[in-house]
């Protein structure tokens, strides 16, 4: 873990790797009111690095049930950390992010952000991403599950722009009634991890949990250390 936290952003609009990650976080696991965007973050690591980002002054804390996407019968409770920006920032991002508000439809348009789609696609597999490590294969999994499927086409297009090329399977439907894919059997989940963290330490945008546990798996897929993802 590191100390580093990113510097306050004046415009959550304008287009840098701090405002790409956050926007990947509300996108994957946040709102927008009429007046505030609102974040989640499963760690209190994270949160703070958001808040200090965002100039958020509180954290609100709370235990959530979060039903399994391919088994709605398993449900884990995990401790949640939410922030609120009040404020500009949410009609703003509507509009020029596509980003649903209330209770409109949103159209995810994430050009703004194609030199920062590292850290954007970080911050929606923390928000919406799960990892495994696959025993009957030896292999990592890596899915995006959310209610919204236009969201999940959107991380799609993203995945088949950047390089490494990461293929994807069709979206399908989860028991939980939305929707989630996953990356293709042949997709090279290391040469993504490794992309996915890259200056992660340096700018303290990241998970800690979230990029241990893709460290390991890589690690028991690949049979060998791969070192911190950073």
């Amino acid at each position: 873990m590191t100390d580093a936290t990113p510097d306050p952003v004046t415009d959550l609009l304008e287009a840098t790797p701090a405002t790409a990650y956050f926007w990947g976080r509300v996108a994957g696991d946040g709102d927008l009111t009429d007046d505030a965007v609102i974040v989640r973050a499963s760690d209190e690591q994270t949160a703070d690095a958001l808040a200090a980002l965002t100039g958020a002054d509180e954290i609100a804390q709370r235990q959530t049930a979060r039903e399994s996407a391919h088994d709605s019968s398993i449900v884990r409770y995990d401790e949640e950390y939410e922030l609120t920006v009040v404020g500009a920032p949410a009609g703003r991002a509507s509009a020029a992010l596509g980003l649903p508000q209330s209770d409109a439809p949103g159209g995810y348009r994430f050009d703004a952000f194609s030199e920062q789609y590292r850290q954007l696609l970080r911050g929606l597999l923390e928000a919406c991403g799960t990892i495994c490590f696959r025993e009957s294969s030896g292999s990592v999994g890596i899915s995006f599950v959310h209610d919204d499927d236009q969201l999940l086409r959107t991380i799609q297009s993203l995945l088949d722009e950047i390089e490494p090329h990461v293929p994807t399977d069709d979206l399908e439907e989860s028991s939980s009634g939305g929707y989630w894919f996953g990356l293709d059997d042949d997709a090279d989940t290391e040469a993504l991890a490794s992309w996915l963290y890259a200056g992660s330490d340096d700018s303290g945008l990241y998970a800690a949990d979230r990029r241990q546990k893709l460290r390991r798996s890589v690690e028991r897929a690949t049979g060998r250390e791969t070192g911190a993802l950073s």
